[in-house]
Parts: structure tokens; sequence; C-alpha cells
């Protein structure tokens, strides 16, 4: 049966992981919640359901029986990804559904078998290139002298890249969460018609409009960074600490590190987290109230997709100060300041400015919360409708039958954008 296509999106949403769980799978968890409110068809499978989705929604667990979950490790996390793949793609072949979304290191069958029913198959994106990424890490890692471990996420395995380079061939599209990213894979010789633009976003109910007294600050308060993130090389932890110093921030700012530590790189920041305005809090589950006290988020990664505490940070009432890398949704000057990864003088000198010119830190995190509205979730389901809408004309053809695929465009307003530090 070959899938029809030109109508509205009958979506597969493939997630090789627990839906609803934390890092990605709230990530997962909150996509497939904001197309389902668009009244969108969506069919889920996933290893397991770390917590409900609405009835509407089909959820099929790949490695769950019987109401009980089988942790990956009991099988082996990549045999569990490649039997999870075997079964979505033999429910893609059924040819029921138009759009397969399908996520990394289980998704090759999958988006083949996609595209042998006419479907479209968009694989999501949510790092830079992998080979990018892998070579920019371990370049970091070996400057700072703490050289990655072997099970490290991003540390070279010559495996998990020619996994990742079968998916995305087998892919109609490449959900591309920001610019970085992007520009990642045309440097590697892919093509702007092989991608497409979309974004992330925050849930408003666990991020809340701060109150007007956790947004104003007692006049002289030191200035409150955070920086929320896995403390490794990656993230860009170590510039933050010497931008810190050369600031010479002490007695006119405070830092709080919400993240749990790499072992090896804990060890090499030891000494600089040792400084009396700088407190380490580990791993928090409730980082809205640690961003809800802050004035600034301060992310400065050599790597990243588009990470997602500079959506909650921004709703939060934080200004941002980023690097471009990060892949924020902020203009320069407007709800934050960007600088190029690496580039500590730039990074210190906006954290200096922001220490002595209170009247511009006001205004970047009022400028911070006039962009929550366009962050949320429910919006960023609108651009992935729109990228579903354009891999199916992919698909589909400009001489294929059936109904146009319906979208939906957002409210009027303009809305941050990435852009690279100014002159």
């Amino acid at each position: 049966m070959r899938a029809q296509v030109g109508l509205p999106p009958r979506v597969l949403y493939s997630f090789p992981h627990p839906m609803g769980g934390p890092g990605i799978g709230n990530l997962a968890y909150h996509q497939v919640l904001a197309l389902w409110r668009q009244g969108i068809s969506v069919d889920v499978m996933c290893l397991s359901l770390a917590r409900p989705l609405p009835p509407g929604v089909r959820v099929i667990p790949t490695l769950a029986a019987a109401g009980y979950r089988l942790p990956p490790r009991a099988i082996g996390v990549r045999r569990a990804r490649d039997y999870h793949d075997r079964l979505v793609a033999a429910v893609v072949r059924r040819g029921r559904h138009n759009v397969v979304h399908a996520w990394p290191r289980a998704s090759r069958r999958t988006l083949t078998a996609a595209r042998a029913v006419g479907a479209a198959g968009l694989r999501e994106v949510p790092n830079t290139h992998t080979g990018q990424a892998f070579e920019v890490v371990a370049r970091e890692a070996e400057r700072i002298g703490c050289p990655l471990p072997e099970d490290a996420p991003h540390a070279f395995n010559p495996d998990v890249l020619h996994t990742e380079m079968a998916e995305w061939a087998a892919a109609t599209r490449l959900l591309v969460p920001s610019e970085v990213v992007a520009e990642t894979f045309l440097a590697r010789g892919f093509t702007e018609d092989r991608m497409v633009r979309y974004r992330y976003g925050y849930d408003p109910q666990a991020f809340p409009v701060p109150t007007e007294q956790e947004f104003h600050r007692p006049a002289g308060a030191p200035l409150r960074v955070v920086f929320a993130g896995y403390c490794d090389a990656r993230k860009g932890l170590h510039l933050l600490l010497e931008a810190w110093e050369r600031a010479d921030l002490r007695g006119r700012a405070e830092l709080t590190v919400c993240g749990a530590f790499e072992p090896g790189y804990r060890t090499r920041v030891a000494s600089d987290l040792c400084r009396q305005e700088v407190r380490t809090r580990g791993f928090v589950e409730d980082v809205s109230s640690f961003l809800r006290g802050a004035d600034i988020l301060v992310l400065p990664s050599v790597e990243e997709g588009s990470a997602l505490v500079t959506y909650e940070a921004q709703a939060s009432g934080c200004a941002l100060v980023v690097s471009r890398q990060a892949g924020a949704v902020v203009t320069h000057g407007e709800q934050g300041l960007v600088h190029e990864a690496g580039d500590v003088t730039a990074l210190a000198g906006d954290l200096a400015r922001l220490a002595d010119d209170r009247q511009l830190l006001t205004r970047l995190r009022r400028g911070a919360l006039r962009a929550r509205d366009h962050l949320t979730w429910d919006r960023a389901g609108v651009a992935l409708m729109d990228a579903y809408c354009e891999a199916l004309r992919d698909v589909s053809g400009p001489q294929r039958g059936g109904r146009p695929c319906l979208t939906r465009t957002p409210a009027s307003g303009s809305e941050p954008s990435l852009v690279s530090r100014g002159p």
C-alpha cells in the first residue's frame, strides 16, 4: 500500500528512548503535544512512555510489554535501538502515514521504508554534523588538557558516524533547529534542499512569568549569573570561569553553576570553582527557580544544536550571554549578547559591561520577556508542521493530486533570530 501524499500530515513519530523522560525525552514529548494541540494525527513509537500523552495520541512502546518497561541495558542499547528501528519500519511499510519523524541512531530502516511507500521521512538533527561535533569537542578537550573519556557522548566513534550518515542519506529532509547546525552540514557538502529549518521551545507551565519581586533587583545588588548544563569541555564552563577572572567581577556578581560534572573535567576547573562568589549546585530538577532568580544565563558552548535552556531562560526573564554556537534564538543587543565560541575576551567584556550598565541589563531582560510568547512549544509546533508540509511537497511533486497540506500561520509580530556578534 502506497502512502497518500498532498494531504494533511498523518505522522508516525519514532523515538528510540523513553518518551517524556529527561533531556531529549522532554523535547520529544512536547513536540508531540504541540502537534496534537493543532489537531494533527500522531502515532508515537518509543521505547517506553515516562509520562502519559493525551488519549488522542496512539502510543506503541517498542521495549515494553504488559505494562512493564524493559531497560535498554538489559539487551544492550545498540540492540534495543536496532530492534526499535525494525519494528517502526514494519509499521511504516503499511503505508498509513505520510510523514515519518525519526531520531538518531535508530532510523535507517525506518527512513528507507518511508521512501519505499512515498512518505516524507524527516530525520531530527539535534546537534551539529556529527563529524564536526567529534572534531570540535575533541580539539577543545585536548586544548585544556582534559581528554575525553572513551565513553563520552562526543568522543569519536566511527560506528556512530557511519550510522548517522546512512540515516541522513535515507531521509527526505533533515530537521535543523538552528543556523549553526545548518552551517556545519553545508560545510560538509549537503545542499540547502536537504534541510528544513524549524526550532525548539519551552513549556510555559514549567517556566512561568517571573513576579515583579523576582524580576527587580535592589539597587547595588550583585549581578546574578547562572550557568545551566552538563559541565564538560563542550558546554564551555571553563571559558566562563576564565572570562569571570578577566572581568574581575569579585564583589559585583555571583555565579551559580547548575549541572552534573564529567569527573575529569571537574578536576580541571576545581580551583576556579573555589572562588567565594561561585557556587555549584550539581544537577537540579527545578532549574526554573534558578533562572527566575537570575539576571543572566551564560552558555559559552563550543558545539551545540539549539540549547533548550536558552529558551527557558528568556521565558524566565534572563538576558542571554551566549556563544553563537549555542544555537539560541536571540538577536544580539535585544535579548542578550552573542560572541563566537572561544572568544574569552568578548565574553569577559560582555560580563563586565552588564555588571556596570544595569540599564542595558534591564533592557535585555525585558527584551527576553517580550520574546516569551514566540518561544513556546506550541509556536514551535507550528514551525514543525510547516516543516512536515515542506517535506511532503518533496515527495508529492507539483503534479500529484490530493488536497494541499494545511498550514497555520503564527501570530504576527517580529521574532528574534540568531545573529553573529555585531561590530
